[in-house]
């Protein structure tokens, strides 16, 4: 296992198990919310699931946190550079993404994300919290929002209620983009329990399914 694996892999689970206890959620109701299963859950919380596009923003729309509140840790500040090569890809049925980097501003906060929809693949999502902004950089583009439908080329843009049933798919070749998810700071996740920093143990993770 790569250590972005490990890594992805890790702050999902401290941050799914600190949301879905913010939230007075057992894992049967988280899975009955989201329609993942339990077994599913259980093991994302204890860090050894395999998280998928699909999985994440499932949990984001059931929890109502933004992406970043699952899968990063804090933002560091100074001088920030993301290389390429070092950051991990979160991989789902038509679309490859790698976080990049949280901006917050006011009571704004947007991520940045590079995105690629794979040739004649289709990514569809049931919706999540935010706002979602694409910018195509290469390749032709298919988006479908809530029944209407458009296509992009290289330089157009697209925004839409991310909470509306969408979808993306590559027309003819790999599409390469620039993915910003836009949330209210009030869709942020705040929590400071220390006992909740640390994965839980799959034994715990099982326990809190009743």
């Amino acid at each position: 296992m790569s250590d972005s694996e490990n890594s992805i892999r890790g702050m999902l689970a401290t941050n799914l198990r600190r949301a879905r206890t913010e939230r007075g959620l057992s894992i049967s109701e988280l899975s009955r919310r989201s329609k993942i299963g339990k077994a599913t859950l259980s093991q994302l919380e204890s860090g050894t699931g395999n998280p998928t596009i699909e999985t994440v923003f499932s949990l984001s729309r059931v929890l109502e946190v933004a992406v970043s509140d699952l899968l990063d840790a804090r933002p560091p500040g100074g001088l920030t550079v993301v290389r390429a090569q070092e950051v991990e890809t979160l991989s789902g049925e038509g679309v490859d993404l790698r976080p990049l980097q949280r901006i917050e501003v006011g009571d704004a906060v947007f991520e940045v994300f590079d995105q690629r929809v794979r040739d004649d693949r289709r990514q569809e999502s049931l919706g999540h919290v935010g706002t979602e902004h694409t910018i195509v950089q290469s390749g032709r583009l298919g988006v479908q929002v809530d029944g209407q439908e458009v296509e992009l080329g290289p330089g157009d843009y697209v925004g839409f209620d991310a909470s509306a049933p969408h979808s993306y798919t590559a027309l003819g070749g790999d599409v390469h983009s620039v993915l910003l998810l836009q949330y209210r700071a009030d869709q942020r996740l705040h929590l400071s329990d220390p006992s909740l920093d640390a994965p839980a143990p799959v034994a715990a993770a099982h326990s809190a399914e009743a």
